[in-house]
C-alpha cells in the first residue's frame, strides 16, 4: 500500500500559470484510458481560465488537459492505487519504469499470469510495470475491476512486436510532473486545499445514457447515483471558497438537472469504447464550469 500523499519534488516552482501557453509541448498521457479526454483537448483548452494558481486534476486518469497544460503546481488524484503507483514512478524514475518494462512480452500465457498476480508485496517500480504492462496490453486500453477488486479485462489483440512504451513519451510525463503532487484519494480529499483563485477540472465515472452503458467501475465501489450529487455539492463549496471549477459529463437529464445552476454547454466527443463499431461515433457531452473563461 502507498502512502496517500506523495509531495512534488523538492524543486518544483511556485508560481501562477497563464493558461493556454504550453510550457512542454510534447507532454501526453502515457496511459491508455477510457474516456480518456485527449480528443476533447480543444472543448477543454478553450475553457480554462486565463489564469490560476496551482491546478487540480482529482480524476486523473490519463490526464490529457494536465498535460497539455503542464501547469508549474499540480494536484492529481485518484482512488486507482495501480495508476497513482504509475504517476509516482514515471514522474521520480522513468529509466528504471522502461527498464522493468523491458523484462515483459507481449503474449498471452504472459499476460494472464500477469494479470492474476497479487500486487501484494510488490514494489512501486513492479506494480508500476505491472499496470503499464497490462494498460498497453488489455483491450481497448479498458481498466475494470471486479467486487474483489481484481483487473479482469481480457488480452486485446495487437500487431507484433507490440511497444510497451515511447521513451520520449515518458521522459516528457516526467518533466511535466516535475512540479505535481500525486495523491492517492478519494476527489473530495484531492481538492481539500484549494483556494481561491485556483482551477479544479473534474472528469468523473460518467453518469450512464443507458443502463448497458456504465464504464464506472474503476474501483471495487464504483460510482453511483450518491457519489455523483455528492461531488456537485463539492462544486458548490469550492464555488464558494473562490476556485474555478470546470467538469465535464455525460449529457443525460440527470445531469443537466444536477448542475442547472451552474453554466451547462453541450460539445460533440467522440465514442471511442463499444461493443459494435458502428456505435462507434460522436455523443453529446456537457461542459459545466462556474465562471467565463
Amino acid at each position: 500500500m502507498i502512502e496517500g500523499v506523495a509531495g512534488a519534488r523538492p524543486d518544483s516552482p511556485a508560481v501562477p500559470y497563464p493558461a493556454g501557453r504550453k510550457a512542454r509541448p510534447s507532454a501526453q498521457p502515457f496511459v491508455k484510458w477510457a474516456g480518456g479526454k485527449t480528443n476533447l483537448l480543444p472543448e477543454l483548452l478553450r475553457r480554462v481560465p486565463a489564469q490560476f494558481g496551482t491546478y487540480f486534476e482529482p480524476f486523473v486518469g490519463g490526464g490529457a488537459l494536465f498535460f497539455a497544460l503542464s501547469p508549474p503546481r499540480a494536484v492529481l488524484g485518484d482512488v486507482n492505487e495501480d495508476l497513482i503507483c504509475a504517476y509516482l514512478e514515471v514522474r521520480d524514475d522513468p529509466s528504471g519504469l522502461m527498464d522493468a518494462l523491458d523484462r515483459y512480452e507481449y503474449d498471452p500465457e504472459v499476460y494472464y499470469r500477469v494479470r492474476a498476480q497479487s500486487v501484494a508485496g510488490l514494489d512501486l517500480q513492479a506494480r508500476a510495470a505491472r499496470f503499464l504492462y497490462l494498460n498497453r496490453t488489455c483491450y481497448n486500453g479498458l481498466y475494470r475491476v471486479n467486487r474483489r477488486g481484481e483487473f479482469n479485462v481480457p488480452i486485446g489483440r495487437y500487431k507484433r512486436p507490440l511497444r510497451l512504451y515511447d521513451p520520449a513519451v515518458l521522459q516528457a510525463a516526467s518533466a511535466a510532473l516535475a512540479g505535481a503532487e500525486i495523491v492517492l484519494a478519494s476527489f473530495d480529499r484531492s481538492v481539500q486545499h484549494a483556494k481561491t483563485g485556483d482551477f479544479v477540472y473534474f472528469d468523473p465515472p460518467y453518469w450512464p445514457v443507458a443502463s448497458t452503458s456504465s464504464f464506472t467501475r474503476y474501483s471495487p465501489n464504483g460510482f453511483d447515483e450518491n457519489d455523483q450529487k455528492w461531488l456537485k455539492a463539492l462544486v458548490d463549496r469550492l464555488t464558494e471558497r473562490g476556485v474555478r471549477v470546470l467538469l465535464s459529463n455525460s449529457d443525460t437529464p440527470f445531469t443537466r438537472w444536477l448542475y442547472a445552476d451552474y453554466r451547462i454547454e453541450s460539445v460533440s466527443a467522440p465514442r471511442a469504447i463499444n461493443s459494435d463499431p458502428a456505435n462507434r461515433g460522436a455523443v453529446s457531452e456537457l461542459l459545466v464550469s462556474n465562471f467565463s473563461a
